[in-house]
């Protein structure tokens, strides 16, 4: 791993709360994910199941998790089973996990090789009456692959029948969307890591560059900065390629007078950071393109300080669309008949400003959290409003990672990063 070992008292934390909710007398298993195959004997890298790493720590393939609070062997409470190394893996491989250092990485104590699995769990739930199972629930999930994860669900479902089975995902949603001070550092630091990007980008960009040679750009300092890139597929779009939310292309050249829009971040150990910026290809925003870029700003501003504590992200949203509508009619793109004859379930507004404001950011990007709760101290939610004109061949988005606080406004994890207009072009044209 590129990222300096994270303290396992983190993951003994996290293995607390979640077994806090468990019913008695059962156990929740965790599987690591597959390797994929592109073809021949090409794959593609590995990305730990980020459940497993947030209980665990283990990022690695062939892991499983095991919690069982009740078990009548103290030992059996926490077990971590991973992959047995050899001497012949290490030296196509690489080092694997041993036994001591599964230990050290997720502080759990009883650590088997995944071949004692089958005999060891047959024994626990003779003990148990209930097992979780560890579902992907999360609102945005779109998934058709099977998983190991529902391969293991479906063998166990027919070896033991008689087992109630209850699910791992609402427990997950309850305490993976509250974070602890250690993950807020982590994700500060792929915040930090997004700046770093960010400022050499600001000295790199001019007419005539290529949207790909701005992502190599940035995944330079990403790497080199102990990420292991980007924290999602990273959107470069200049001119009306901003008007398509999740253009991927990134494959042409900025001409003089674009608009460039950045929609791209750094992860670091797993964390997830979300940035969004939009600059002048040459340098210097036009009036209009200010007048713009100015008003999403002020949304943004505005939307930040209603996260907190007690906030439904449902009545935000709703919130912010006024806020919106209002700069809308501001920038002559509606008028008050517009407004008064839209449609309730498609505001007006939504002509220009389409997807949502904020969501849940940590291990995954768009992340795991309650959404029809209240909202709670140390959530991390982004603010990304945008306002896309294609008539006009310009889409502006502006995006910052926020931490709810107990009280008062919102910590801004991307707070040193560049967005004020002034400051941008003073950087472009040093």
């Amino acid at each position: 791993m590129k990222y300096f070992q994270i303290d396992s008292n983190l993951f003994v934390k996290n293995r607390k709360k979640f077994m806090a909710h468990m019913r008695p007398k059962s156990i929740a298993i965790f599987n690591s994910n597959d390797i994929y195959p592109i073809g021949a004997d090409s794959t593609l890298p590995f990305e730990q199941d980020r459940d497993l790493f947030y209980l665990s720590g283990a990022d690695q393939e062939e892991t499983i998790l095991l919690l069982f609070p009740d078990a009548m062997d103290s030992k059996h409470r926490e077990i971590l089973f991973v992959r047995e190394t050899n001497d012949h893996i290490a030296v196509w491989e690489g080092a694997k996990l041993t036994k001591e250092k599964a230990t050290e990485v997720s502080g759990i104590q009883t650590v088997y090789w995944l071949t004692d699995f089958d005999k060891i769990f047959f024994d626990l739930m003779t003990e148990a009456d209930t097992i979780y199972f560890n579902t992907n629930e999360h609102y945005r999930q779109a998934v058709e692959t099977q998983t190991r994860e529902d391969r293991f669900i479906e063998k166990c479902k027919k070896e033991y029948p008689a087992h109630q089975w209850a699910k791992s995902n609402p427990i997950l949603q309850n305490i993976r969307g509250v974070k602890e001070p250690e993950e807020i550092e982590l994700m500060q630091k792929a915040c930090d890591i997004t700046e770093k990007g960010f400022r050499r980008i600001l000295e790199f960009v001019k007419p005539g560059v290529w949207e790909h040679e701005m992502e190599a750009e940035f995944l330079h300092e990403f790497v080199r900065n102990r990420s292991k890139g980007f924290a999602y597929s990273p959107i470069i779009a200049s001119g009306s390629n901003a008007n398509v939310l999740h253009y991927l292309e990134n494959n042409q050249e900025v001409k003089d007078g674009d608009m460039i829009l950045l929609d791209l971040a750094a992860e670091y150990a797993n964390y997830s950071s979300d940035m969004t910026r939009t600059i002048p290809a040459n340098g210097r925003f036009t009036d209009r393109q200010k007048e713009v870029y100015s008003a999403v700003l002020r949304v943004k501003d505005e939307a930040t300080k209603m996260l907190v504590p007690g906030t439904i992200w449902a009545e935000y949203h709703k919130e912010v669309g006024k806020l919106m509508t209002s700069e809308l009619i501001g920038l002559g793109l509606l008028d008050k008949a517009d407004v008064q004859n839209e449609n309730p379930d498609w505001p007006a507004y939504k002509k220009y400003f389409m997807h949502g404001t904020s969501h849940h950011i940590g291990l995954n990007t768009h992340d795991y959290g309650e959404l029809k709760t209240p909202m709670k101290a140390n959530m991390v939610f982004t603010v990304e409003p945008g306002i896309y004109i294609p008539a006009e061949g310009m889409g502006i988005r502006l995006e910052d990672d926020v931490v709810i606080q107990e009280k008062g406004e919102p910590f801004n994890l991307m707070r040193n990063i560049p967005i004020e207009i002034e400051e941008i072009e003073e950087l472009m044209n040093k």
